[in-house]
């Protein structure tokens, strides 16, 4: 999952990952923590936060799941919207 990449459907909307850091839509995404694991053959990254209080804005102002599926596909999404991305050219 780590390096750039831009959305199908938009070419100009990028999503990077870089170690811990996510960036997408140009916004950084501030989450306290990350869950890693597989469903099906796919690699399943959920990011988090500690404030319960905030938990319903988090999660419909920011990227919460970054999905990779056994064939090579990549997604990034949240409760209100899902997009495919796709490796962006060097």
């Amino acid at each position: 999952m780590q390096g750039r990449w831009v959305a199908v459907e938009d070419p100009a909307a990028e999503l990077i990952v870089n170690g811990g850091e996510v960036t997408c839509f140009g916004q950084a995404i501030d989450y306290d923590y990350k869950l890693v694991g597989e469903d099906d053959g796919a690699l399943t990254v959920s990011l988090k936060i500690n404030n319960e209080a905030c938990e319903d804005t988090f999660q419909r102002s920011n990227i919460t799941g970054l999905v990779r599926t056994p064939d090579g596909e990549f997604y990034a999404y949240n409760v209100k919207f899902a997009s495919q991305f796709v490796r962006a050219a060097s």
